[in-house]
């Protein structure tokens, strides 16, 4: 019988936000959020497909840049979406008005120090997870 080693990992990476503000978020504060996000700094919205239904999600972020590596830190563990970009290898992100592709994602643990990294995520790194993807 095939074990899903994706279920262990969810709990190996570090939550600071409790499941009820996830819940808010996603519902009220994401919808809202979403058409702002073009004009708002750092706020993204990354564009990714479901891992068996093949649907199309967009999910609001904060991203940070240096040079061609594009780094969103997860304060929600991982979530769908991040599960559903590392499955696809791949994804969208639309930065302020440009659209990018992004490819090779991965996720660094927490507390890992990675001088590639933008100074404001690698400050969130200390306590939780990045993912960090190339743009293509």
């Amino acid at each position: 019988m095939a074990v899903d080693k994706s279920a262990g990992d969810a709990s190996k990476l570090p939550v600071v936000f409790p499941p009820w503000l996830d819940r808010l978020q996603i519902k009220y504060m994401n919808p809202v959020v979403k058409p702002l996000s073009k004009f708002l700094p750092g706020m993204s919205v990354i564009k990714h497909r479901g891992r068996k239904s093949g649907k199309p999600y967009e999910t609001v972020v904060t991203t940070y840049r240096k040079g061609n590596v594009l780094a969103i830190a997860l304060g929600h563990g991982k979530a769908d979406w991040v599960k559903n970009v590392l499955a696809a290898g791949e994804a969208d992100v639309r930065l302020f008005r440009s659209e990018l592709h992004l490819t090779n994602p991965r996720i660094l643990p927490a507390g890992t120090a990675d001088a590639s990294l933008p100074w404001a995520v690698r400050l969130q790194n200390r306590k939780v997870a990045v993912l960090v993807t190339d743009i293509a």
